[in-house]
């Protein structure tokens, strides 16, 4: 049997272990608390709450969040300026290919002028488009053309003094309405009076901005300051010519347009003056069409002295009354230099 002392011993260890243990754990959180003050002098840091660990598992080191920036925003793209629109029979270029134009020329309301006023826009169509037909011999392809005069010379004076005017805006629009409805082209002609081509021609704007609407110079009635229309056959300068073809040229491009026709009437050398001088223009067909009537010879020998064929296209007037006899088609298809624009008249 044990002693008392024998009991004692154990529970004396136990107690001495216990009371070691407290000690120690009393030290350690005093030592912590150290830690954890401040120093003098240096601010509190705050402790970052801990990064989970990465998904799957594993003791490697968090990555460090990368800063954050606002989503940058979607781009716009440009935007792309209207396609071209092209020319009746397609493309962008007048005389493209093997195209030949033929034109009823006249005015609005009135076959005095010409055939074209002779019927409505869509009722002069069938007959234009009868008269044409023979010229697309050989492959070509021929396009149908209104050539309306827009403003018109006047024997005595007019309102604005100039011994012209033009014909009401509605008119000139159904014309152009039924270009596109047949797949024609429009050509303005312009009879100035005592007005230069320039003015005119800016009278003019809103329908030239059409992209199948071009223009025409009729030099016989540019009279100058004095002349009355009529009685004396007018004329123009290369000057003034490059005046107009240059403001048609800008409008052309400004617009974003296809070529346009820009015609020069002619029946005499001195209606051009100084024509050598006349300018190319990058968005303009330039045409130089010979008038002369009369019998096939006096027509060919007009055309033969008046034509530049380096500087033009070159076009050619039949006349239904005035020509004795009138030429066939075949007959002008094969004129030299070529002709690619035939009005009648």
């Amino acid at each position: 049997m044990s002693s008392p002392n024998d009991r004692d011993g154990p529970r004396i260890f136990l107690v001495l272990l216990a009371l070691i243990g407290f000690v120690a754990l009393v030290g350690a959180v005093a030592q912590l608390e150290a830690t954890a003050r401040p120093r003098p002098g240096h601010p509190a840091v705050p402790i970052e709450p801990a990064v989970p660990p990465a998904a799957g598992g594993g003791d490697q080191a968090p990555s460090t969040p990368a800063p954050s920036t606002p989503a940058p925003s979607t781009p716009v793209a440009p935007e792309r300026p209207a396609a071209m629109p092209e020319l009746p029979g397609g493309g962008h270029k007048v005389f493209a290919g093997k195209r030949i134009l033929v034109a009823y020329y006249g005015t609005a309301g009135t076959g005095s002028l010409g055939v074209l006023g002779e019927a409505t826009p869509d009722r002069i169509v069938p007959r234009l488009r009868r008269a044409a037909a023979p010229f697309a011999a050989g492959g070509r392809e021929v396009r149908p053309v209104f050539e309306l005069i827009v403003t018109v010379a006047h024997a005595t004076p007019t309102k604005s003094g100039t011994f012209s005017s033009g014909i009401a805006k509605a008119k000139v629009r159904r014309y152009i309405d039924a270009a596109h409805r047949h797949g024609a082209l429009v050509v303005l002609d312009l009879q100035p009076g005592r007005a230069d081509f320039l003015t005119v021609a800016k009278q003019w704007q809103w329908a030239l901005e059409d992209p199948w609407v071009g223009l025409a110079l009729d030099p016989e009635w540019r009279m100058g300051p004095n002349g009355v229309p009529g009685r004396r056959i007018g004329s123009v300068t290369a000057a003034e010519v490059n005046r107009v073809s240059g403001w048609l040229d800008r409008l052309t491009a400004r617009n974003g347009l296809p070529e346009k026709v820009f015609m020069l009437h002619q029946f005499r050398r001195d209606m051009v003056r100084h024509i050598e001088r006349v300018r190319d223009r990058p968005n303009l067909a330039l045409v130089q069409h010979v008038d002369g009537f009369g019998t096939p010879g006096q027509k060919l020998a007009t055309y033969r002295h008046v034509v530049r064929p380096k500087k033009f296209a070159l076009g050619f007037k039949l006349f239904y009354d005035e020509d004795v006899p009138r030429m066939r088609p075949a007959q002008v298809l094969e004129i030299r230099p070529r002709v690619s624009f035939v009005s009648f008249q």
